[in-house]
């Protein structure tokens, strides 16, 4: 094992200089194989970093990044790095009928990181440039084609010189409780989360660790954890394309299987969904004995949803001590608590009446019969970090004590780009604080929900998850697609489930959602809505956006997104209509004229006709 000191992402790049027995495996989405040493990213970073200098691009500029696959993605985000140029990676569209949607959050994401250029694939680029029309900053659009082209001849290739403190790329947050802001990730706080994680907390060897991952690789977890982390501690990695582990997630363990993979992170919906698409042919044919990190965190963890994935992968050879809770946010660069490697899940089980009432996280005294909630444990924090929880006042508070989690240490971002407000209320005092609520035993941390979407009901206090997950375990229920909240009522706030589901029978499942509620919780809805599958609202990492959601109730309109069948005729007039957009916002880009009016477009007709125009525009025959 060599031994790896690099001080910033450019020289980690710098360090695979003629290293060709190691690096990253993309798998295309027709199954092939795409391979890249560490010395050929070095390469790739050197060409891709040419030719953004070439287009004028300084250290500091921001480069936009909408690319869905990992051969695209990854030697371009190193380009960027390498130039001293700042990556912004944002989620690519995943419908046809979430274009509007997906313009209107992109045009805001892009208003906000003011980037000079927009990289992305050639497919992307027709669909994009309605939404690259309205950003001031942008001066045009770079595809991946063109970057993989030789260098421009005299343009420098040297690495840029960069300092601890310097932003490295900006990370935009969800969403999840809020309106996403830039997290301004820099050299120092990546190197410093970049250690914790591969050297701390799994305790990586170049020589045997094989890190395996779906993730997507504009979200925290997939970046940071499977692409940066690894790269400064060269621990080779195997992608699958996202869309290839949703609709197929066996493929996922199947990849661990073949690769000999000892490395894997992934959401809770994750590990229930492999469990349910499991079958006993392939467990007999898997190997999962090589796994020593099956890491769970980016959403709340169900004990009871990780218990069942070890119970039913062990028969593939799969150990106990491989599932790995931990915890984490973009705000802290990424990582906050690993349990150890050689741990075993274990839960923390409270009563909950002295949570709920007086915030105390109490274990029942021994023959006490009195309902208890369960907690994961998310294992300790890092060398030279430190969590602790705080009350609202900003006082610490002592063991089993529920307050909001807050963390300090190497690994917390700078702040948000261009929102000292916002930096300040987060970032400000010395600690981050998280807006999470947990509390402490002894350095371990449990997690029991977000400050922001507690739900109180006659006085009670509920963490929205708990809800969620009973109402998950209903057939015909879609696993990760639940949301409770709470709206006013007449006398105190009432309770809303909202559940995605195909069912004939919409009545029948909205009873035994309520009959769920009851039984476990002691709880009775005011209402359960029975939505489409992909029509809740949710982030760009696959979180529930609870306070969207109930705003959308609020306002009538829940459940109104996402009815429309994959091909039909409301989606391919909506592709249409953004084609249209995209080349007549194009021609004026380009002729850098501001324009007022808006393009209405109702058929494929209609939006055929709007390409004519835009033609006729582009061959200097129409102006506006």
């Amino acid at each position: 094992m060599r031994i790896h000191d690099e001080p910033n992402l450019i020289a980690a790049i710098e360090a695979g200089k003629g290293w060709t027995d190691g690096g990253y495996a993309f798998q295309t989405r027709d199954g092939a194989e795409l391979f890249m040493s560490w010395d050929r990213l070095r390469q790739e970073a050197m060409n891709r970093a040419a030719h953004l200098r070439a287009l004028g691009m300084k250290p500091g500029d921001r480069l936009a990044m909408v690319m869905p696959d990992g051969e695209d993605f990854v030697p371009t985000f190193f380009g960027a790095v390498w130039a001293g140029v700042v990556p912004v990676p944002l989620y690519p569209p995943l419908s046809l009928g979430k274009l509007d949607s997906y313009i209107d959050t992109l045009v805001a994401i892009l208003s906000k990181a003011k980037p000079v250029y927009l990289a992305t694939s050639a497919k992307l680029e027709t669909v994009l440039w309605s939404g690259v029309a309205k950003v001031p900053s942008l001066k045009g659009v770079i595809t991946s084609e063109s970057l993989t082209k030789p260098a421009p001849a005299g343009v420098d290739t040297a690495p840029t010189q960069v300092a601890p403190g310097d932003v490295v790329f900006l990370q935009f947050t969800s969403g999840s409780t809020s309106a996403p802001k830039g997290v301004e990730v820099t050299h120092g706080s990546l190197r410093a989360n970049a250690w914790a994680i591969m050297r701390d907390g799994l305790k990586t060897d170049d020589r045997t660790d094989h890190g395996v991952s779906w993730l997507p690789l504009y979200h925290d977890m997939g970046l940071i954890g499977f692409v940066l982390s690894p790269m400064f501690h060269k621990v080779s990695c195997t992608f699958i394309p996202t869309l290839s582990f949703v609709r197929h997630a066996n493929v996922w363990l199947e990849t661990i299987s073949k690769k000999r993979g000892t490395i894997s992170f992934a959401p809770n919906f994750a590990y229930a969904l492999a469990v349910k698409r499991a079958k006993a042919e392939q467990l007999a044919k898997w190997d999962l004995s090589s796994m020593k990190a099956f890491g769970c965190g980016a959403e709340p963890i169900n004990a009871a949803t990780l218990t069942s994935f070890v119970e039913t992968f062990s028969k593939a050879g799969l150990k106990p001590t491989a599932m790995l809770p931990c915890y984490g946010m973009a705000e802290a660069t990424l990582a906050i608590s690993f349990i150890g490697l050689d741990e075993t899940i274990s839960v923390d089980a409270v009563q909950k009446d002295a949570l709920q009432t007086a915030r105390h996280a109490l274990p029942p005294a021994k023959g006490q019969d009195v309902e208890v909630v369960e907690f994961v444990n998310c294992g300790r924090t890092f060398p030279g970090h430190e969590v602790a929880a705080f009350d609202d006042r900003g006082q610490k508070l002592p063991d089993r004590q529920l307050g909001e989690l807050w963390v300090r240490g190497p690994s917390v971002a700078r702040g948000y780009f261009e929102n000292p407000e916002a930096s300040l209320q987060t970032f400000g005092g010395g600690w981050l604080r998280t807006g999470d609520l947990g509390y402490l035993v002894q350095g371990q941390v449990f997690i029991t929900g977000r400050k922001k979407d507690l739900i109180i009901i006659n006085g009670r206090n509920w963490e929205p998850q708990r809800l969620e997950w009973v109402a998950d375990d209903v057939p015909e229920v879609r696993k990760g697609s639940t949301v409770a909240f709470s709206v006013p009522g007449p006398s105190s706030e009432l309770l809303v489930v909202a559940v995605e589901s195909r069912t004939q029978n919409p009545e029948g499942l909205k009873d035994a959602v309520k009959q769920a509620l009851n039984e476990n919780l002691q709880l009775a809805p005011h209402e359960v809505v029975i939505a489409a599958p992909g029509s809740l609202p949710k982030t760009s990492s696959g979180k529930v956006q609870r306070q969207k959601t109930r705003q959308q109730y609020l306002d009538g309109t829940l459940g109104q997104e996402g009815n429309r069948t994959l091909g039909s005729q409301a989606e391919k007039v909506t592709l249409a209509k953004h084609v249209a957009l995209s080349l007549v916002g194009r021609m004026r880009h380009r002729a850098r004229t501001v324009l007022g009016h808006t393009v209405e477009i109702r058929s494929i007709d209609d939006a055929l006709q709007k390409l004519k125009l835009a033609g006729s525009y582009a061959r200097g025959r129409l102006s506006f």
